[in-house]
């Protein structure tokens, strides 16, 4: 059985790690709903909508209850409870209650509004400030951390690391790169399409492609992505998008938050937020696992820096 054979199984159970694992905190849920919310129906959008913007009052519902108010059918409310990672509709009821007693007691977050043109610039700043931290806090909820803590190992036994990323997607995959090397791992960032499936075709077994795309389409980076998981790397998708085609070659699913774009802000902007925090914990992780050698790989680079600091 392939690899990818066994990923559409584990998905069909309900997710990578087989049933369900463990269903979305509370807090997690509108971060989920937000992020999932391009992949699903009409219907099923109509279900998730409902249950993030009135969870007490989904929660006191029946399946047929909810299912009326949303002009849908019982299944399809089961079908997006368990699209959530709920196993079934009283698992999210529960989690709706959950998360109507966080709002009551003032800690929901702040939901924030589009940049209009005549703005001053004062509420821009806080506008952009709170939607990072919201892009953060979404990510963070939404973050499996089983599958970052398998990326991580991944990363910290390669051989070598290529990135992939263009564009906004590219910068994260420098960033991600400098970071490894820094603590002595050998990595390569590639925007370049032609280099990176030229590179990928060098990868084997014990090796690592990471690729970047928050939209999950890109074909500059499925590409090479495809090439090395072809070739029997271990493979690591960073996307907004759970079920774009990146996934089809990605032992390793790390999940963004859905960018909010809007006509003075493109998505590429704000999704570039949540990219670097996971980049940050993949780096964390993997510095943490290899402290003896990654404490002084930084020391040394630090050194080697100072003078061009210095006044």
């Amino acid at each position: 059985m392939t690899r990818r054979v066994k990923e559409i199984f584990a998905t069909e159970r309900g997710g990578p790690s087989g049933a369900f694992g463990t269903p979305p905190a509370p807090a997690a849920l509108a971060a989920k709903v937000r992020t999932l919310a391009p992949s699903m129906t009409r219907s099923m959008h109509r279900v998730a909508e409902a249950v993030a913007g009135d969870p007490a009052g989904c929660a006191a519902l029946t399946v047929t209850g909810l299912a009326e108010l949303t002009g849908t059918s019982e299944a399809t409310v089961v079908r997006t409870a368990r699209l959530l990672g709920y196993p079934g509709y009283r698992d999210l009821r529960l989690a709706l209650a959950g998360l109507a007693a966080q709002q009551q007691s003032g800690r929901a977050p702040a939901i924030t509004t589009d940049i209009a043109v005549d703005d001053p610039i004062a509420d821009v700043v806080a506008k952009l400030a709170l939607d990072e931290q919201q892009t953060l806090a979404d990510t963070a909820a939404g973050l499996d951390t089983v599958q970052l803590g398998a990326a991580v190992t991944a990363l910290t036994t390669a051989r070598r690391t290529d990135v992939y990323g263009v564009g906004a997607s590219g910068l994260v995959a420098q960033d991600l790169t400098q970071k490894l090397l820094r603590i002595g791992l050998m990595a390569h960032a590639h925007s370049d399409p032609h280099l990176a499936v030229t590179n990928a075709v060098q990868l084997r077994a014990g090796d690592v492609a990471v690729a970047i795309t928050h939209s999950g389409s890109t074909k500059d980076v499925i590409e090479p992505l495809r090439v090395a998981f072809e070739h029997g790397a271990t493979t690591v998708a960073i996307t907004g998008r759970p079920d774009g085609p990146v996934t089809q070659y990605a032992d390793h699913v790390l999940t963004t938050s859905t960018a909010r774009e809007s006509e003075l802000r493109p998505a590429a902007m704000s999704s570039r937020t949540g990219q670097l925090l996971v980049v940050d914990c993949l780096f964390v992780g993997v510095a943490q696992r290899t402290y003896e050698t990654a404490a002084p790989a930084l020391s040394a680079s630090y050194e080697a820096l100072a003078h061009r600091h210095r006044p």
